[in-house]
């Protein structure tokens, strides 16, 4: 039954989405407050359809801050690339610059603003990002990275990559870490849906100021500490 109702929402969010791309291209032509309502309402009807289906639902823990951070946020599914945008106030993205290329999605992503980036090129990567991020914090909106660089199984081990760093230290921003448990229910193997209650947990800042070898340490114990004690029962994970 999970594997049928996973399958199910994967049709009809799929197929929405497509919908919702095509007939949003005008607002990629107007004001980048439009793209953000288009995200929003996106994020919206996919959050529906998976209550709705797979009998998912979601909940935050914490304040989200109302001054400019660099949200820090463990990657296990891609609920948090779609919801986490409308919910920490439309924070620019780092992601994999593949991403960008993608047919359609791609020319949403370039309106929305994120910074893409190859890992590829090691340092002089990391040198644009932080160029980049300067130049983008002038905006005045947040950012939003995925330190591990990419989606993981709960479980799964990964190091966090020095991206994050390189916006810390360019520009001066307090890191607020996000633990959750999105990838007990929507998992990267398998299209079935487990049950149960997404929770994002918001964790207390790390102030700036700190070395790198130092952020990196706090950052890992902290998010991976509190993503295993959101772990669902036995029964949810399916």
């Amino acid at each position: 039954m999970r594997l049928l109702r996973g399958l199910m929402f994967s049709l009809i969010f799929y197929a929405s989405t497509l919908v919702m791309a095509i007939v949003g291209l005008p607002l990629l032509a107007l004001p980048r407050r439009w793209i953000f309502f288009w995200q929003g309402l996106w994020a919206r009807m996919m959050m529906l359809e998976l209550r709705v289906i797979c009998g998912i639902t979601s909940r935050i823990d914490g304040a989200i801050p109302k001054s400019q951070v660099i949200y820090a946020v463990k990657h296990q599914s891609a609920w948090e690339t779609i919801v986490l945008l409308d919910l920490l106030n439309k924070p620019i993205t780092v992601m994999k610059h593949s991403l960008l290329w993608i047919p359609l999605f791609g020319l949403y992503l370039w309106r929305y603003g994120v910074v893409g980036i190859n890992r590829g090129r090691g340092a002089r990567e990391i040198k644009r990002l932080m160029q980049a991020s300067k130049t983008m914090a002038n905006q005045g909106r947040g950012f939003l990275i995925f330190p591990q660089g990419t989606r993981l199984a709960p479980d799964a081990k990964e190091p966090y990559h020095s991206g994050v760093y390189a916006l810390y230290a360019s520009t001066g921003l307090a890191v607020v870490p996000i633990a959750l448990n999105a990838g007990y229910f929507w998992q990267k193997i398998s299209p079935a849906k487990n049950p149960g209650e997404i929770i994002v947990k918001i964790l207390p800042p790390i102030p700036p100021g700190l070395s790198k070898r130092e952020l990196m340490r706090r950052l890992e114990e902290v998010i991976e500490g509190e993503s295993r004690k959101l772990a669902p029962t036995t029964s949810q994970k399916g």
